[in-house]
């Protein structure tokens, strides 16, 4: 598989880590509106080839890895555009929103910054 997208994750909103308790994550990329940011996963992008990426790809956080199974209608152009996307750790065969990506596994217990977010497809 080939990186189509990877960031770093820069900082971490008030109150984002409380999402994973829900089984999600929202993120953005910096620069995002101040009202926003403190629910969000910020991130600065390294890589961003505008590769296509969609159930069967691989999103990829540290060294953990989930399959993605649905990606919303415009998920692919927001997070290329703004870096952000809705992440639902819920296997959901659907997309629920047009910015969510769905991926199939539990999600992760903290993200930090540091970490690489990387989304990965054929």
């Amino acid at each position: 598989m080939k990186t189509v997208y990877e960031s770093t994750f820069v900082a971490v909103g008030a109150e984002a880590m409380s999402a994973l308790e829900d089984n999600f994550i929202i993120t953005f990329g910096e620069g995002a509106p101040e009202d926003v940011a403190e629910y969000c996963f910020i991130h600065r992008t390294d890589i961003n080839n505008g590769g296509t990426f969609g159930a069967g790809s691989v999103l990829a956080i540290g060294e953990q890895h989930w399959p993605v199974t649905a990606v919303g209608e415009v998920a692919r152009e927001n997070l290329r555009d703004l870096g952000h996307i809705t992440v639902r750790f819920d296997g959901a065969a659907e997309a629920e929103f047009p910015g969510t990506v769905h991926v199939s596994g539990a999600a992760p217990s903290a993200i930090g910054a540091g970490q690489k977010f990387r989304m990965l497809s054929e």
